[in-house]
């Protein structure tokens, strides 16, 4: 995301706002996965678990 928007430094930042989405997973931060292909965190209910079964169920090859 930090790429997208044209601040590659702001990474941090990014990964701090997924983490306090309240929203999960209607404002899809499930989709932000890290720099180095890893899943990262994930602040919705049922954790790593629950973004894992999100991204398997949009077809998203992991």
């Amino acid at each position: 995301m930090a790429i997208c928007i044209k601040s590659p430094k702001s990474a941090r930042a990014v990964a701090n706002a997924c983490a306090k989405n309240p929203y999960a997973p209607k404002i899809p931060c499930h989709r932000v996965i890290r720099s180095d292909g890893a899943l990262g965190g994930y602040s919705g209910r049922g954790g790593i678990r629950q973004k894992l079964k999100l991204l398997r169920s949009e077809k998203v090859e992991i």
